[in-house]
């Protein structure tokens, strides 16, 4: 994939998400109390498993409806490509996962709600997600 692929500036776009993205996140704290972390209102939303089970479900399904939606408004579909081959994505995926058990939660979680909080657990976190990235990308690009 090319570089500029990966890194084209959409200003529009990019603050329209952040708003909307900052907008979910107050809206799942004053309604539920609770932080707008993707990897906890994923594993919250098995029915039975918790009792708020399904404004997490429905947070879900507006991720995925997202697209579409952007479809509808824009009349061209979301530009979204993961290079790579299924089994890298698959370990990376199990390691992202061990990575937010670990870290008490996921970059959405620390890194948009927990700066926003002032958490200093959240401001380790996000040192801790963007020195691992630095170094990943470092690997990849000039070591492998």
């Amino acid at each position: 994939m090319p570089l500029d692929t990966i890194t084209s500036f959409t200003p529009l776009a990019s603050l329209a998400g952040g708003i909307l993205l900052g907008l979910a996140a107050v809206m799942v704290m004053a309604l539920f109390g609770r932080i707008a972390g993707i990897s906890g209102i994923t594993t919250g939303a098995v029915p039975g498993r918790r009792d708020d089970w399904s404004w997490r479900l429905a947070f879900l399904a507006g991720l995925v409806a997202a697209p579409l939606l952007v479809l509808a408004v824009t009349g061209s579909p979301v530009q979204q490509t993961v290079p790579g081959n299924l089994a890298a994505m698959a370990i990376a995926g199990l390691l992202v996962g061990f990575g937010t058990i670990t870290g008490s939660g996921c970059t959405s979680g620390h890194g948009v709600c927990g700066l926003a909080r002032l958490s200093a657990r959240s401001l380790v976190a996000v040192v801790t997600f963007m020195a691992t990235a630095a170094a990943t990308v470092f690997v990849l690009r000039h070591l492998v």
